[in-house]
């Protein structure tokens, strides 16, 4: 079942097209990666499904009930501030000690309820933010550029974070990111945007379009293959085959 459903979608920002005549869905239990240059309307697509950003054009179909959790690309806590990892989760909803520990364990931090926020990691901080989108049982939950600032090892654990999400709960995820290698390998399906969706489908789909290559290059596609070879050996993807052959716009 479609959670939510985008038809030609037009959006502009201070007189500049921002989006054009995008289509988009996701189903229940996807995980679906937008990907793109710079400029290229990721965060206005995140801001207009959350119904933060209105459009100009278009319909927006979204499922009965949907609750949406959101992780922020960045959230700024003055660090001279008390406010503690219980404190922040209780913000602006208050939830009970056992269901914010549980969403702690959903997000890979158990057992930080009492640190001081500016005491955490950035991966730890990350994860108190995937935790409190979490505490709303969302049906859909959208991470916008999730491991920005994080290194290498502390960015591939908490994608693998997320994929464990997704199994445990069912929830469907939808992200933008900028690591390619390591979003092809995570995701279902692949948005590639550039304003309008340029291309779409299963990973292997788009890293061999022209349009993606034209955008990224060629060198995701190695990075890929070998991911793929070693992660399948250990992962079975939850692939949607109705999205199996993908689309590529020559526009």
């Amino acid at each position: 079942m479609s959670l939510i459903t985008l038809t030609n979608i037009g959006v502009r920002l201070g007189g500049h097209q921002a989006l054009s005549h995008v289509d988009f869905s996701i189903d229940e239990g996807e995980i679906v990666t937008v990907v793109g240059p710079n400029g290229s309307g990721k965060t206005t697509l995140l801001r207009t499904i959350i119904g933060a950003q209105k459009t100009s054009s278009g319909r927006i179909e979204r499922a009965r009930g949907l609750r949406v959790g959101y992780v922020p690309q960045s959230l700024s806590i003055d660090s001279t501030l008390p406010l503690t990892v219980r404190r922040f989760l209780s913000l602006p909803l208050r939830h009970s000690g056992a269901a914010m520990e549980a969403a702690l364990i959903q997000a890979g931090v158990e057992g930080l309820l009492n640190r001081q926020m500016s005491a955490l990691s950035g991966g730890q901080f990350q994860r108190v933010l995937l935790a409190r989108a979490l505490l709303k049982k969302p049906d859909l939950l959208i991470l916008d550029e999730p491991t920005t600032g994080l290194d290498q090892p502390g960015s591939a654990s908490l994608y693998r974070q997320i994929e464990q999400v997704r199994a445990t709960l069912g929830t469907a995820i939808l992200m933008v990111s900028h690591e390619l290698h390591v979003v092809m390998s995570a995701s279902d399906r692949v948005i590639c945007l550039n304003g309008h969706v340029c291309c779409h489908g299963t990973p292997e789909i788009v890293a061999s379009a022209p349009e993606y290559r034209a955008l990224f290059g060629t060198g995701t596609q190695g990075a890929l293959a070998l991911y793929r070879h070693d992660h399948d050996h250990h992962h079975h993807s939850h692939a949607d085959h109705s999205h199996e052959h993908g689309a590529c716009d020559h526009a």
